[in-house]
Order: C-alpha cells, then structure tokens, then sequence
C-alpha cells in the first residue's frame, strides 16, 4: 500500500485529511488490493491536493480507473459548494464532455459475423477519425454558434436522429446557459471542421456483442440481449473543447492571484464559482459540451446509415435504437445531501461517470424505475460494459462511479513495448478486426496498454457504487 493510505475495506483505501498540508477534507480511492499494484503516487498527491480547495464538501474523491492527470487525477469526483467553492478547468479536462454512447440493435453475431470485415470499412470510410481530421460537415460560424448553444438538438433539428434520441441523452443533449461569445475565435476555428469526427487517442467506435448479462430484467429495459450486435461511441468536444480549456487555464492563473487562492498546484488553478471569471468558463464550457453531444449524434447517424447499407435493410428492421449517452469530463451543478441538508453544489467530474439511482428526477422517464445507464468502455481487445446508478453512490460519490479502464503505461511507454509487433495482426488473431488512421495509435491503444475494465468495474460494483448489467465484447474496431 502507498505510504500514509489506510485501507478502509476490500474495495476502498482512505487518504487521511493530513496526507498533505492544507487538506479540509479526507480523500477515498475506491480501489482493491489487485489495483492497488497500479496505483500512482502522483495520482493519490492529485487526490489530496484538491481537498485543499476552497469549498470542497465532504471529501476528495477517486474510482478504480485512477490514473495522473492534469490537475485532477484522471477517475476524480469533487463537489464545491456554491458560495464558497471554486471550479476548475482542471477538474474536467482539455476534452470536455468526452462521452460514451450505445446504440442497440436487433442483429446477432451470426448475423454481422460475415459482414465485419466489409462494416467496418465502411465505418472507416464513413466517419473521420485521426489527429486533426476534418468531418462531412461544412459549417458557417453562425452554424457553429447554434451548435454550442443547441447540441444534440441542432443534430436532430438536420435530420440526423430523432427526438427520441435526445430523450435518451444525459441532460437531453443540451446544457443550458451556454455562451459561444465566451468561446475564443481560435476555439471557433478549431471546432468547424470537426463536428462529426471521431478524433485520435483512446476514441473509437467499436461493434460489439453482449457476452454476458449479469441483470435479466435491467438488461431487457435496456432492450440488451444476449449475443445481441451494439455500437459503442466514444469521443468528446475535439479541437474547439481543447482550446476552451487552454484558454480559461489562463484566465483562471490570473484568477488565482486575484481572489488571494493558494494552490499546492498550479494546475488546480480555479476561480470563485460565483465570480465573473467563473461564470464565464462555465458558459464556455458548456457550449463545448453542447459541441460534443452534437458530435457523437452525427456519428451515430452516420454509424447507422453503414449498417443499413452493409445489412441492405431499414433502421426500423434492423431494430436501431440509441440506449443511452453519458459524460464524463464536466463539470454541473447538482443537488446532493450533505449532513442530512439538501444542498445544490457545482460537481467535477474528470474521467468519472454519473451513476443516478432509481427514482432521480434528472433521470429520463424511459429510465426512471431502472436507474441511469452508465456505458463503461475499455480497451480494444477485452471488454466493455453496462451498468446502472444506485442508491449508494448518492450517498457515497455524489451520484458517480468509473468511466473506463484507466491506463497503466505512458503512450511512449506503449509505442516501446509495441516495436516490432503487429498489433492490427494480434487483433485479428483474437476474432477482432480493426482499422486506424495510422500504426501509432494501435500500439498506443493495445490492451497492455490499460487496467482490465472487467477488474475496474468489479469494484464500482462490490463497492456498490453501480451494478453490472451485462458485458459487451468488441468484433470490429475503429480508432482515431
């Protein structure tokens, strides 16, 4: 165990509020003892240093797919009182409202099985992915500004999905009080070509089939079924969310000195929920989350119209639905009880999921018996998984739990251990076939590369935090 942790149970480790001068709060890593091998000084320091922040309610927070971020450690939760507390850029990230979305189907893998190969070329050619690649789209700034203030609803407005998919969509696919005159030129530029593109790094878009259903009833709600063909989407805000980030690190720097905060970091730099600067980034902020949810409806319309193709069939015959989209890198404001008093409190979550249980108000009605779907991806060659919010995770989490697999080897550290490997080969070898914009990204994305997701979601789940729905295995993959 890391010096000055302290285990709390199997599924649990405490930071002590004396782990680093200045802490107002503990800190809890939901993580067991197998994890624990792969946790990183630098991520449990993150950990503590932002329970010195102003305003942070009842502790520092972080899931089983912990990794050393910016600011934040990469799997961190926090909530900020709304009189005294702060928001930080840092505790969001650079790819704001970077998400997952599920799309079900009537296939089996039978089905799909002789058309793979044929799919995902198809998904390659049909959206963009890569560093910097540019989409179908062509928008003019006002278009771009419509999409920062409309999200989802813009994409569906152009005939790309139904408002039912908005239904489906965590905050409809639509934050509102965005401000795209908040939002930098240089962020305008960056966003245009790139609505409906998949981007590089760990973003994809992957055929799956469900391996395993652990939840008979909460699974068919889902309208999942065994060996059933999915479509997970993953991808976030691209360029235009990026540069949103870069550009209010700068305002909040200059923030820092202004309202007299001292930070044991310099990438915690924040401002006053309520002051101007604060304000101001949240507005930009949620623009870029209304970019990203766009983003990943485009892709979806698109992914859907391969399959048509591919399958030679309707979505309606195909049984194309949207299950659900999830965030998580942002940051929102929440009610939570904090000592028995209901309080609303601005919740950061950087690489965490929201993980609303049965019966929340926020919930779509589709969804409320059920609780919030929470979409779990991992890595290209294991597993992905399904699960559901719960009531433990209000008390516990403010209402999150995991994102992904969390990675244990540096992008540099993987190319290494890569060379001389045909990675594209051992997929294809495991039944998997998948295509990327280069060599790189495959070697940067192996599975060595990350945690085993199945080891991640065990303990949201022994932790009560969320409970598995069903298991999700890929066939064909698409990388940026």
């Amino acid at each position: 165990m890391a010096e000055g942790l302290r285990r709390i149970d199997e599924t649990r480790l405490e930071v002590p509020k004396g782990y680093t001068g200045g802490m107002l709060v503990g800190g809890i890593i939901y993580l067991d003892r197998e994890l624990e091998a792969f946790l990183e000084e630098g991520a449990v320091r993150q950990v503590a240093n932002v329970a010195t922040l102003p305003g942070i309610v009842k502790r520092s927070l972080a899931m089983p797919d912990i990794h050393t971020g910016y600011g934040f450690a990469i799997g961190g939760v926090a909530a900020f009182d709304l009189e005294s507390g702060i928001v930080s850029p840092g505790g969001v990230g650079y790819d704001i409202n970077c998400g997952v979305r599920l799309i079900r189907s009537n296939l089996t893998r039978t089905e799909i099985l002789p058309r793979m190969k044929e799919l995902v070329v198809r998904l390659y050619n049909e959206v963009p992915s890569g560093v910097g690649s540019k989409g179908r789209l062509r928008l003019t700034r006002e278009e771009e500004r419509v999409i920062l203030m409309k999200g989802a609803r813009w994409a569906v407005e152009r005939g790309y999905g139904t408002t039912e998919d908005l239904e489906r969509t965590e905050s409809g696919g639509s934050m509102d009080g965005a401000d795209p005159s908040l939002v930098s030129d240089r962020a305008f530029e960056r966003g245009r070509a790139q609505q409906g593109t998949l981007g590089s790094g760990n973003h994809f878009l992957e055929i799956q089939y469900v391996a395993e259903i652990y939840d008979e009833k909460a699974a068919g709600m889902l309208g999942l079924f065994q060996d059933q063909i999915t479509v997970m989407i993953h991808t976030g805000s691209r360029g235009l969310g990026h540069q949103v980030c870069t550009d209010y690190l700068e305002v909040m720097e200059r923030a820092v000195r202004k309202y007299g905060i001292t930070l044991p970091d310099k990438e915690l730099a924040c401002a006053p929920v309520n002051s101007p600067e604060g304000r101001d980034y949240l507005s930009a902020m949620k623009a870029a989350a209304n970019y990203a949810w766009a983003n990943r409806q485009c892709i979806m319309h698109w992914t859907m119209e391969a399959l048509m193709k591919v399958m030679q069939a309707s979505a309606e015959e195909l049984g194309l639905k949207l299950v659900y989209d999830v965030a998580h890198n942002i940051a929102k404001i929440e009610e939570h009880t904090v000592d028995g008093v209901r309080k609303r409190l601005m919740v950061h979550r950087k690489g965490a999921t929201r993980a609303f249980p049965p019966g929340h108000p926020e919930l779509p009605e589709v969804y409320r018996e059920l609780g919030q779907p929470v979409l779990i991806p991992g890595d290209m060659g294991r597993a992905s998984f399904v699960l559901t919010g719960t009531e433990r995770a209000m008390e516990e989490t403010f209402g999150s739990t995991c994102h992904g697999a969390g990675r244990v080897m540096s992008r540099h550290q993987a190319i290494r251990q890569a060379k001389g490997r045909a990675i594209w080969r051992e997929m294809e070898d495991a039944g998997i076939i998948v295509m990327s914009a280069g060599k790189r990204t495959l070697a940067e994305e192996m599975s060595e590369a990350y945690k085993d997701v199945s080891n991640v979601v065990d303990v949201v789940h022994r932790a009560g935090i969320s409970r598995k729905v069903a298991k999700l295995r890929p066939l064909g993959v698409v990388k940026g």
